[in-house]
């Protein structure tokens, strides 16, 4: 993956000197639109071989909620203009720095919290000789993930599930949608294709679908 590693940091580099000024932008809206918290969210996530590492995004809630780190469609935490960033993926722009230094790839896994990549057994440990992604294919499929959340949530709702909604969220995550992530990630690690990791930052970036290992992510 010489060639990922030498086009990951060019890209980097050169997305930040281009951007600069939409970063500048965002930066000052969420100042404006969100005070009172900083405008860069900063977590410690799980990156290549385990180890921890601090992961930048623009913040897009409000500075005091639950801490879940599953969200859903419609999130009280999450404000009107963090929804704006997040449908258009603007919130991840900062990743770029995170690209460039060497913690994350363009295309990989999602960086986790402590608590998912970390404790996996077996052969699905594999997923951490792997450089967590902006983008993905597992992220391209859930890319309506909070969506997906939500509708489960209603439908437990209704069959008269009395749950809190972060817990039945949590629910379907950890045992539907991350399964199936740390498979589809898994695909991608024995099946490496440079000229695919490009497909899929243009679907990412123009929102369109693209086959991958048989199913349209």
């Amino acid at each position: 993956m010489t060639l990922k590693y030498i086009f990951d940091r060019l890209m980097a580099l050169i997305g930040l000197l281009v951007l600069w000024p939409v970063l500048l932008i965002v930066a000052v809206l969420i100042r404006v639109k969100m005070p009172g918290g900083p405008v860069i969210f900063k977590q410690k996530r799980v990156g290549k071989g385990g180890n921890l590492f601090t992961c930048h995004k623009f913040r897009t809630m409000t500075v005091r909620h639950s801490g879940s780190t599953v969200s859903v469609a419609g999130d009280n935490r999450i404000t009107p203009l963090g929804a704006k960033l997040r449908h258009y993926k603007l919130d991840e722009l900062p990743g770029l720095w995170d690209v460039l230094v060497g913690n994350m790839s363009f295309v990989g896994p999602r960086p986790d919290v402590p608590g998912y990549a970390d404790q996996l057994k077996g052969a699905d440990r594999e997923v951490l000789k792997l450089r967590p992604g902006i983008t993905g294919p597992a992220t391209l499929k859930y890319r309506l993930e909070d969506e997906m959340i939500s509708e489960y949530v209603a439908g437990k709702r209704s069959e008269g599930d009395s749950r809190p909604v972060q817990e039945i969220a949590e629910e379907y995550n950890d045992k539907v949608i991350y399964p199936d992530k740390v498979r589809i990630n898994l695909y991608y690690l024995h099946n490496y294709s440079f000229i695919k990791d490009i497909r899929m930052i243009f679907c990412t970036v123009l929102g369109q679908k693209m086959k991958y290992n048989n199913e349209f992510i």
